[in-house]
């Protein structure tokens, strides 16, 4: 009785302040990769270090681990708000200017978004069937593609208009408003029958290990290359702050784009076959890019297929982790989150040296690797 009427009123009210909570804790960590030459200075520090900062503070996501039984004794509200105050922390100690507290700031940022992720996840994937699950967690994945479609221009206005410190006071106050608007929701989506009454438990056998090990390796492609993009699109391409910033906007619209395409089809192609479609787009993406030399026509349009192939295959492959252990789903997409964050963190620290040592084929050379990986896995899913 849950599944058909839940998803209907989950795409409503409840994903609304979900994916504004999400799209807020986004916002926080996407606008930094694009603008990392204005924060070096900001920081009195090097683009290296800021990847290895941002590297590390994705390994914040292990203590999304403990939060998975949590989740799935019905508190993802209480670790939504949680991740939001964190956000607004970290921001918050960003505006002193000292890097120390950056680093700081950054990794409580991190921590919120994977927090804000993986209840977010566990919430809608303990109410909506599997068959409408990944249009669903797509609607809720926008938050994604909008964090760069507002976050990177407004931002690059803020930058413009008082300086770096204007992007941090924007999202301090927005989180603590969702903090609020959160806290004060009412959840009135009936839990599906398998979860229903159900104590906490399963075990996290093969079959949910590749299918996390497969998710990760689709974070790796994606994060070490977009970390960098930034920094590529000013020395390599010669783009401006305010032009990073359109640049952001249109890579966000790519995103939603494809964010909006998984919803539609996603379900009706299969999310496994889907998925791996969408990777194959991603590497031919960054194949493009590191042909492009000095053009930025070829740059942005290597990028765009990029953004399209990847954001489609991350919030795709969601859905296919989320009933990996249909009784333990907090559990197992907090296993997801934590695992991807170590991937993905070693993936990010080991971009910035790349870049130095290749220039963008250092770091797109290691997302095309991952993305295979990412592929062959997804085969032996589908197989299982």
């Amino acid at each position: 009785m849950t599944t058909e009427a839940g998803a209907v009123r989950v795409g409503r009210d409840e994903l609304a302040r979900l994916t504004g909570a999400k799209l807020v804790a986004n916002v926080g960590a996407r606008w930094v990769p694009f603008f990392l030459p204005t924060l070096t200075t900001a920081f009195s520090a090097t683009t290296r270090q800021l990847t290895v900062v941002l590297g590390v503070a994705e390994l914040a996501g292990l203590a999304a681990l403990p939060a998975g039984r949590q989740l799935d004794r019905g508190r993802e509200r209480p670790t939504i708000v949680l991740a939001l105050g964190l956000t607004a922390v970290g921001a918050a100690l960003a505006l002193t200017g000292r890097f120390a507290a950056f680093a700081v700031g950054t990794v409580l940022t991190i921590l919120g978004v994977a927090l804000c992720t993986v209840a977010g996840h566990t919430y809608l994937s303990r109410r909506v069937a599997f068959h409408r699950r990944a249009r669903v967690l797509a609607l809720f994945e926008t938050s994604w593609a909008l964090s760069l479609l507002i976050g990177a221009p407004v931002a690059a206005v803020l930058i413009t208009l008082v300086g770096w410190r204007g992007p941090y006071v924007a999202i301090g106050v927005a989180a603590v408003v969702l903090m609020v608007v959160v806290a004060r929701g009412r959840s009135v989506t009936p839990l599906l029958p398998d979860v229903d009454g159900a104590a906490p438990g399963g075990r996290l056998g093969p079959t949910a290990w590749i299918a996390i090990a497969a998710s990760s390796a689709i974070g790796v492609t994606g994060l070490t290359t977009i970390v960098i993009a930034g920094t590529w699109l000013d020395e390599d391409l010669g783009v401006s702050t305010g032009g990073v910033g359109l640049v952001a906007m249109a890579f966000g619209v790519a995103e939603l784009a494809a964010s909006s395409t998984s919803a539609a089809v996603a379900d009706r192609v299969g999310p496994n076959r889907a998925t791996r479609l969408a990777l194959v787009i991603t590497i031919v993406g960054l194949v493009v890019m590191t042909r492009a030399g000095g053009s930025l026509p070829v740059g942005a349009s290597g990028l765009a297929l990029f953004f399209l192939g990847f954001e489609f295959a991350i919030v795709t492959s969601f859905a296919l982790v989320s009933e990996a252990v249909p009784g333990a789903r907090g559990r197992v997409l907090a296993t997801n989150v934590a695992v991807g964050t170590v991937l993905r963190g070693l993936g990010v620290m080991a971009s910035g040296g790349l870049y130095d040592a290749a220039g963008i084929a250092g770091p797109a050379g290691l997302a095309m690797v991952s993305g295979v990986v990412a592929i062959v896995l997804l085969s032996v899913l589908a197989r299982r």
